[in-house]
């Protein structure tokens, strides 16, 4: 996963408040606004305890609850610095408890964790009740979203309507075809899920220009969706749950081919640490463990990284903090641009939960 969503906020100085809640607005919650700002309230007084300054606290106390137009599940990360909204994003689920941190780099690891698989996908439902003969009464109306999963389910993707009489049906179904194969291409969609009526979407599935064919899933279900909520979203949900997006499989798989061969890869956070310090990391491989006791030195820039502060002192560097060894590692990550993957711990363990893969290795010594 390329973190370039983060360079704006890394490029901020800190230190940092990282809130996490449940914004949720759906049926079960009676007043949703009284619930979110009891949570505010909960988390505002643990980072008051933490130390935060109370400009910042106010600036995020703004943000809180300002996604009134999104409805649902769903929650918000917000991050502020020296009393300015640094970074707000809309979280596709509420976080499993709400959280906040005070320190000297922004927690950014769940928020990584909620765009996680990022699969970019196309989804189109093809509306249609009448009888299945070119010759009916009638139209046929499609619908369609292109956008990145999971993403799409709280901020929204291009959409597409389109209504065509049912007589004109065979070559209007041949024409959006290959208006859809733009967008796809464009955002280099994995998936083109297609539902609704059997025989009106079958009549686009054969006209879908070759590239895009290839790719089809066709699902059962309804289309309709609420605004601001993406097209598809629970059968998208059923198809995408655990899947790893095609570019972060590619890397894990190159990543397991140099393991395998004792090539261009390290595991543990020792090995990874060097690695970043010199910027020769390429991807970094994590098992997600937000409950980690694991604590890294960083100094001020992201290059700046050790397992002890002694090690950081021999460098020359004065200004340290100790910070949660997840929290580094993103940074070092955004800093020298390169790609995390998260790993699921049942498909590849990884020794202390941190793999690496390199840009390049130092050649060894002559004999």
């Amino acid at each position: 996963m390329r973190l370039s969503f983060l360079e704006h906020l890394y490029k901020r100085p800190g230190p940092f408040t990282s809130v996490y809640l449940d914004t949720s607005r759906d049926n079960v919650i009676e007043d949703p606004d009284a619930a979110i700002e009891l949570r505010w309230r909960h988390l505002r007084d643990a980072l008051t305890s933490e130390g935060a300054d109370q400009d910042s606290l106010a600036a995020a106390a703004e943000a809180v609850g300002s996604d009134t137009d999104v409805p649902g599940t769903h929650g918000q990360a917000v991050f502020t610095a020296h009393g300015r909204l640094a970074l707000l994003d809309e979280l596709p689920v509420p976080p499993a408890r709400d959280t906040a941190h005070f320190g000297t780099l922004p927690y950014t690891l769940p928020l990584i964790v909620q765009h996680s698989p990022e699969i970019p996908y196309l989804a189109a439902y093809v509306h249609y009740s009448g009888r299945h003969s070119t010759d009916a009464p009638g139209t046929v109306r499609i619908e369609a979203e292109i956008g990145v999963w999971p993403l799409t389910k709280v901020t929204p993707g291009h959409r597409l309507h389109e209504e065509i009489p049912v007589s004109d049906w065979l070559n209007a179904a041949e024409v959006i075809g290959r208006e859809l194969e733009g967008h796809a291409l464009r955002i280099d969609a994995e998936a083109v899920v297609v539902a609704g009526d059997v025989w009106a979407r079958g009549i686009l599935v054969r006209r879908l220009p070759t590239p895009l064919r290839g790719r089809v899933i066709t699902v059962k279900g309804a289309g309709e969706s609420r605004p601001r909520r993406a097209l598809l979203e629970h059968r998208l949900e059923s198809l995408f749950s655990g899947r790893m997006g095609a570019h972060d499989r590619s890397l894990l798989a190159a990543f397991l081919a140099q393991r395998a061969h004792n090539g261009a890869s390290a595991e543990g956070l020792a090995p990874a640490v060097s690695a970043l310090q010199r910027g020769q990391v390429k991807a970094l491989f994590l098992n997600n463990h937000p409950e980690s006791p694991l604590r890294l030195w960083a100094g001020p820039e992201p290059s700046q990284l050790a397992l002890t502060e002694q090690e950081l002192r021999s460098y020359g560097i004065q200004d340290m903090r100790e910070e949660r060894a997840d929290a580094v590692l993103t940074r070092a990550l955004v800093g020298t641009r390169a790609e995390l993957v998260l790993v699921p711990e049942q498909q590849v363990r990884l020794h202390e939960g941190v793999g690496v893969l390199l840009r390049y290795t130092e050649p060894g010594p002559r004999a």
